[in-house]
């Protein structure tokens, strides 16, 4: 398959259209791109109101007239899909990409967690997949609204599922850039991905387990700041023993990070609050059994996997 020349100016659809994906793609369709939207819930709304992208780095915008859809079948074959659904989610992946498929559309993750770039592998094909770790602070407000409050405005993290980015990767990189979004690609994804749960996993969890606290509080509370050290550190240990180094430093560096985001209420916590399905296996529940299959020892974070499950319960799939 040639999965590199239609990446210069594809067409795009993006799958999972809430906080990230709608961001994502009013970015690129806002730099002139061909982007097309599967929606659910926001449908009607912004079919008739457009989206509103509020930014703290750069100019906000509206998009007046939104490629958006009901089905990926009325959208049809593009030649990047961005998967942005929640992980819960990936079930429905299997029915809903085959109609965006053609032989070279290259398929790439946004999605929180571990095993999702495994997981469109086996059932798309090894060749097809990037993987992209989003490091911003997001939020959808109201329909058709999202809002970045990053500063800075965040950045996201490309690679291949495994070695040294190549051609395709730089070209999607070329892509966020044309978009305004601050692009990195990497040459070991996994370790990218353990690197970015260094943070979900404290942040995402002791927001819900700490009854609804947002990120400044964690970080300006000893208790809860030391407790997400610990977590931290557990990550660590866990990535460490799947051969994978993460310093110190990058570990102190994350309350610097967040500070900045104020009084942020990460994805999974608006997803707890709204009685939406959390994404509890893939940050917490895989990190801790590779971490532990490895030979890490990870206590805090098995306490805070069994009080997530034990909160969150059984939800069904959320719209996408």
């Amino acid at each position: 398959m040639n999965f590199s020349e239609q990446l210069d100016n594809p067409r795009v659809a993006i799958v999972g259209s809430g906080a990230i994906g709608g961001y994502f793609g009013a970015c690129m369709a806002d730099a002139g791109m061909d982007v097309s939207f599967l929606m659910r819930s926001d449908l009607a709304h912004v079919r008739s109101r457009g989206m509103y992208i509020q930014r703290e780095h750069a100019p906000s915008f509206s998009l007046r007239t939104v490629q958006c859809f009901a089905s990926t079948a009325e959208i049809g074959p593009c030649d990047l899909v961005i998967i942005a659904v929640k992980t819960t989610d990936n079930h429905l992946l299997p029915h809903l990409l085959p109609p965006l498929l053609h032989e070279g559309t290259v398929l790439l993750t946004l999605q929180n967690g571990l095993g999702n770039v495994e997981f469109l592998q086996q059932h798309f094909g090894v060749g097809r997949v990037l993987g992209g770790l989003v490091f911003m602070g997001i939020n959808r407000t109201e329909p058709g609204r999202i809002e970045n409050y990053n500063p800075n405005g965040g950045s996201v993290t490309i690679g291949e599922p495994v070695g040294a980015a190549g051609l395709r990767v730089r070209k999607v990189c070329d892509l966020m850039r044309r978009a305004n979004i601050i692009d990195r690609s990497s040459d070991d994804l996994q370790l990218a991905i353990w690197r970015k749960l260094v943070w979900n996993v404290p942040f995402n969890g002791l927001s819900i387990a700490a009854r609804g606290v947002t990120t400044d509080i964690i970080v300006d509370s000893a208790d809860l700041r030391n407790l997400a050290l610990g977590l931290m550190r557990e990550v660590q240990a866990g990535a460490k023993a799947l051969g994978m180094m993460i310093p110190d430093a990058f570990i102190d560096n994350q309350m610097d990070y967040t500070r900045p985001l104020g009084a942020y209420r990460p994805s999974s916590l608006l997803d707890f609050a709204a009685g939406r399905p959390v994404e509890v296996e893939s940050i917490w529940g895989e990190p801790l059994r590779r971490g532990k299959a490895a030979g890490a020892s990870m206590p805090l974070l098995g306490m805070l996997y069994t009080l997530i499950k034990s909160l969150t319960g059984s939800r069904s799939s959320a719209d996408i």
